[in-house]
């Protein structure tokens, strides 16, 4: 999200807004739907793989003396 935000020079909070909210309308357009189950058997042949890579900043309290 962090190239897309500097991209549209946005924060990455509203690039993941705007992103959720897109997606959100795709789905209730009912044009666009992901499967809730992935088929199986072995003659599925897969063209695509997706990899979600997506960075979660993470805040953590800072360390100090008193608590080491």
């Amino acid at each position: 999200m962090f190239h897309v935000a500097t991209n549209y020079g946005v924060s990455e909070p509203t690039a993941s807004r705007i992103v959720r909210h897109v997606e959100d309308c795709f789905i209730k357009s009912n044009l666009f739907n992901l499967p809730k189950n992935l088929p199986e058997g072995e003659g599925i042949d897969w063209n695509v793989v997706i990899v979600d890579a997506t960075e979660i900043p993470i805040q953590r309290p800072k360390k100090t003396e008193e608590k080491l």
